[in-house]
């Protein structure tokens, strides 16, 4: 049978937190969930907690992995994505460094900057989730999210929901919530390398 793991970055350390965020990215991912399960595939999602982990989780499913099993590298870009492809962005950027030799460009994927970029993405999910107090205004408003940079965008996010009822945003308390509210057709189109994740995964699992 064929299968498709994604193993991604976040989740903390405990169990029930990457269990919170797993079922968030299930529900954020459920287009090509449902693309896969309609082929009779095996659909895994792996929340891994810190980068260095998610990335040594990732090289050792591969090693393991069949012919028929395609592995999946999900993590932020955590800065610019000024490198020719996400191999060589991993590959060059300073703190990771990663030997990426032999891992098709399509089985490496990136949060731009980071996964918060996508959550801002959906500022009416955001308005319904944190209810009132919720300052909109705050919310970054570039056409390409993924030109805010990391920094900038945590902080416009915390801004925005510091009045609110759930306490300003906290990736590990509200994170894996809202990847389950937030739309799958706005964090493709305010964020170009979402969309480069949707279209390649689900071009593997068409042609595999």
């Amino acid at each position: 049978m064929k299968s498709l793991s994604i193993y991604f970055e976040g989740g903390g350390d405990k169990s029930a937190q990457r269990a919170t965020l797993r079922q968030g990215m299930n529900a954020f991912l459920s287009s090509l969930k449902d693309q896969a399960c309609a082929k009779r595939w095996q659909w895994k999602l792996v929340p891994c907690g810190g980068r260095s982990q998610t990335f040594a989780a990732f090289q050792n499913a591969r090693n393991q992995a069949s012919e028929s099993e395609i592995v999946i590298l999900l993590v932020d870009a955590e800065a610019p994505i000024t490198a020719s492809t996400r191999v060589e962005h991993l590959r060059l950027r300073i703190g990771d460094g990663w030997d990426l030799t032999g891992v098709p460009e399509d089985h490496i994927h990136l949060m731009a900057q980071a996964m918060e970029a996508w959550i801002v993405a959906d500022p009416e999910a955001l308005a319904k989730y944190y209810g009132q107090g919720f300052q909109r205004n705050a919310l970054p408003k570039r056409a390409n999210l993924e030109e805010e940079p990391k920094t900038d965008c945590a902080d416009k996010l915390a801004k925005a929901t510091e009045k609110t009822q759930k306490g300003e945003y906290h990736k590990i308390k509200h994170a894996g919530d809202l990847l389950g509210r937030i739309s799958e057709q706005k964090v493709r189109a305010y964020c170009p390398h979402a969309e480069i994740l949707f279209t390649k995964v689900c071009g593997l699992i068409e042609t595999h």
